[in-house]
């Protein structure tokens, strides 16, 4: 009878059995009972309609995963059996993952974009707006690839005044993301006015770093706005969508990002022109308004006002002389006429003015106040008006004044002679 052996015995048996015989498995089946644990190591099971099996994926294998694992999922593995000795358990140790039906880097973008579409990374209200004239640039890329060289090219005839700041960076395999996040965090701080990450052309594969959270989260947080050139026109990265611009080509974001100092110098001509016949027609009229305000000077001008006079002086004057001699003419004739009327009647003229005179005399004789007084004259007034004593009427109350005396007195009676 054979002797029996221990457990231990029995599970390194099963152990040794299994792991020799299962050395490399191609399984299907839908994950559950999923954990990512703290030490970075995967636990699941996959499971079809019947059975289930235990799963685990070490952290030295996981960094080659490139989606994340969901419950439901239907996934690949490519392992082999091992057990668990100690407990009697075995399970498929995971070397590597394909989702079912569909490539791991396609599957591995959409959930990324989603996850960060959901984060509010895409948000075209966070984007900042690219300055028009930046002085520098900051470029994160390769320092050995052609997009440099292409780069470079663009900005010499496009806009040779701006500075580049190359950071040189790996951007392509296993380290290349961790690079490119690092390169943008160094960037950032170089207060440069634009910063454009990105490389040439490849496969999917080799522009996989830029599809990467690591490197997205470095865009979203970074103050510099950004441009993300990787690739060609046709390929969309993940960097496309949280940039704040997406080029189709580093030339293309190149051309994006500088003015273009050709169209500039036509417009400085096309400036220049309009400068140069606005100014001469600014010129022309203010030498018009010059002209006019001499023509202007010259009629109020002392000067030309010393002429008016003078010439109105000359007219004047001749004016007067031309009166003067016809004056005098017409003098001479009266002065003629009235000489021979003056001897012809000079007596007759004297007798006269004596008469006048002996009149003049005797009035005023016969009017002086001291014989007004003497011959009992008196001057009627009403209301310290001198009147007539035809104008008195029945009732007037009146003043009789003579040099010496004023009498007031009422008119009782009144009667014509």
């Amino acid at each position: 009878m054979n002797s029996p052996i221990n457990v231990s015995t029995l599970n390194t048996q099963i152990k040794s059995l299994l792991e020799t015989t299962f050395i490399q498995v191609y399984v299907e089946g839908e994950v559950s009972n999923l954990t990512y644990h703290n030490s970075g190591h995967i636990y699941f099971s996959i499971k079809d309609q019947s059975s289930t099996i235990s799963c685990v994926m070490f952290r030295g294998n996981t960094k080659y995963l490139k989606f994340q694992l969901e419950v439901g999922q239907k996934i690949v593995i490519t392992g082999n059996i091992t057990v668990y000795a100690p407990r009697g358990n075995y399970q498929l140790l995971c070397n590597k993952i394909q989702p079912a039906g569909q490539g791991a880097l396609a599957l591995a973008y959409e959930q990324l974009k989603t996850k960060l579409e959901e984060k509010g990374y895409f948000e075209e209200t966070r984007k900042k707006s690219l300055p028009k004239y930046p002085k520098k640039i900051a470029l994160v890329t390769s320092a050995t690839g052609a997009a440099i060289e292409d780069m470079k090219k663009v900005a010499l005839h496009r806009w040779p005044l701006v500075e580049f700041i190359l950071i040189p960076t790996l951007v392509q395999g296993d380290d290349a993301a961790s690079d490119i996040s690092n390169s943008i965090i160094y960037a950032d701080t170089l207060s440069c006015d634009i910063m454009i990450v990105g490389r040439g052309g490849g496969s999917i594969e080799d522009l996989w770093a830029f599809n990467e959270e690591i490197v997205a989260n470095a865009i979203y947080e970074a103050n510099t706005a950004i441009i993300s050139a990787v690739g060609h026109e046709v390929d969309y990265l993940i960097s496309d969508f949280v940039a704040d611009v997406r080029a189709a080509t580093p030339s293309n974001a190149i051309e994006i990002a500088l003015p273009d100092i050709n169209e500039h110098r036509l417009y400085l001509d096309s400036l220049r022109n309009e400068y140069d016949n606005l100014l001469k027609r600014i010129l022309l009229n203010k030498e018009q308004d010059i002209i006019n305000l001499k023509r202007l000077f010259d009629q109020n001008s002392m000067q030309s006002k010393f002429k008016f006079i003078e010439s109105e002086i000359k007219i004047l004057k001749s004016s007067f002389q031309s009166n003067l001699n016809q004056k005098i003419m017409q003098s001479e004739n009266e002065h003629t006429m009235i000489s021979q009327t003056f001897k012809n009647n000079y007596s007759q003229y004297l007798s006269k003015l004596q008469n006048n005179i002996d009149l003049l005399k005797n009035n005023y004789e016969l009017n002086h106040p001291d014989k007004k007084d003497k011959n009992g004259f008196v001057q009627i007034s009403k209301e310290n008006k001198i009147i007539s004593l035809n104008d008195l009427q029945v009732g007037d109350v009146v003043s009789l004044q003579s040099p010496k005396y004023i009498a007031t007195c009422e008119i009782n009676n009144l009667k014509k002679q």
